[in-house]
């Protein structure tokens, strides 16, 4: 499991990234914008995060993987 903050940084990075590349290299770049907002919504229901995943399989910025809650 992550550290929220990390999480947090993470997704205002790619949302914030994403925004200028649609603004300044192509519109085709909001659709990952908005698959990043889908994103934070439903693991803000269903508590699974692939990002929460793949920063714990690396074991990155304290992220432990396997199981939550284990």
């Amino acid at each position: 499991m992550c550290p929220e903050a990390v999480i947090r940084r993470f997704a205002g990075v790619f949302v914030l990234v994403s925004l200028a590349l649609g603004v300044w290299v192509h519109p085709g770049w909001f659709f990952f914008t908005a698959f990043v907002g889908l994103n934070l919504l439903q693991s803000s229901f269903t508590n699974f995060c692939p990002l929460e995943k793949i920063l714990g399989a690396a074991g990155l910025f304290g992220c432990k993987g396997g199981k939550q809650g284990a």
